[in-house]
């Protein structure tokens, strides 16, 4: 305990830290987009009114065990010390909830809280559990819940739809789409983790238990990562196509491209900086354009990730960074004279 404690004090906090600073850029882009409608908070938080927010809370607070001091204490002191982290206040309250498939969320619009499964806290360790929680943490800094909201909505719309088809496929192509952006929320959330748990070792061990490494002793890490590489190097443009295929549909990047993508974000300089404190602050959010810039960094991440990739179908498709850019410029255009940009 003692050593843990040493652990937690020399642990970097990040005091006023913008969301945006670990945020993809993908993921920001995706926002900036729905952003740009005039309105478009309010009108989602009407529609995600749909739901009973309170009733929800209520369900977990009569089906699981809250977090607290009295109740998984060890798991009430990494609450605080992951909100501590990013600065995020007030805490989210935590419950756990009996599920033996693994499993985290964070649910609720003006007052979020997270969601354990039994089976996600009896697969991780401490550290790894840092890491679990500090990535809900992110969605909650983030404001995701919203969004997360309206794509429940919509999965259960299409169902109401699919007696007719062409109201069906188009609820199916916004739920794609909305698929594609939590993927990247998911990207986002394992950076904030990263900055939870400050180890990436640890959120590496996260993946690897994910993927189906039950005795970590029998899992080789750098083999394991050497399975993203694979399956990014596929020759064939019928992979591609079977690649997108069984990724569409999933809410979560499948786990071995997911432990890549972290553990080359750990690598980066950009990480780097923020552990120093060169981070954007929160203060910093409103003091200029961000629907043009956050726009412009999703062009240059999609053409660069088709630039590097070696996947046959996304070397058709390098120059989706100019398209994107080109359509920003437009969408900002279209909207420019109805007023700025609204927060979530």
């Amino acid at each position: 305990m003692s050593e843990e404690i040493e652990r937690s004090t020399s642990r970097v906090r990040f005091p006023g830290i913008s969301p945006r600073a670990y945020e993809h850029p993908v993921d920001r882009g995706a926002l900036a987009v729905l952003r740009a409608v005039p309105g478009i908070g309010p009108v989602l938080k009407s529609v995600a009114g749909a739901f009973t927010e309170r009733g929800e809370r209520l369900g977990y607070l009569a089906t699981s065990i809250r977090v607290g001091p009295k109740q998984y204490p060890a798991l009430d002191r990494l609450r605080n010390e992951t909100a501590a982290t990013l600065d995020l206040d007030p805490v989210p309250e935590l419950f756990i909830s009996r599920n033996p498939q693994p499993n985290a969320m964070a649910l609720g619009i003006d007052k979020p809280f997270i969601v354990l499964t039994t089976g996600l806290v009896e697969l991780l360790d401490h550290d790894g559990l840092r890491f679990a929680i500090g990535h809900e943490m992110g969605h909650v800094l983030s404001g995701h819940a919203l969004y997360q909201t309206i794509l429940m909505r919509l999965m259960q719309l299409q169902h109401s739809l699919g007696w007719m088809p062409a109201g069906y496929w188009a609820v199916r192509a916004v739920i794609a789409a909305l698929h594609e952006w939590y993927r990247k929320t998911e990207l986002s959330c394992d950076r904030a983790g990263l900055l939870c748990a400050q180890d990436p070792a640890a959120a590496l061990r996260v993946h690897v238990a994910l993927a189906g490494g039950m005795d970590l002793t029998q899992v080789d890490t750098a083999e394991f990562l050497k399975q993203a590489k694979e399956y990014e190097q596929v020759e064939d443009v019928r992979d591609s196509v079977l690649k997108l295929i069984r990724t569409w549909p999933l809410t979560h990047p499948m786990a071995v491209v997911r432990a890549a993508e972290l553990q080359r974000w750990a690598a980066s300089e950009e990480y780097r900086a923020i552990l120093s404190g060169d981070y954007r602050r929160r203060e910093d959010d409103h003091a200029s354009s961000t629907f043009t810039d956050d726009l412009k960094e999703a062009a240059r991440s999609y053409k660069s990730d088709a630039a590097e990739s070696e996947d046959p179908l996304m070397k058709v498709v390098n120059d989706l960074g100019g398209v994107v850019a080109d359509a920003a410029g437009k969408v900002r255009g279209r909207f420019s004279g109805f007023g700025s940009p609204s927060g979530s």
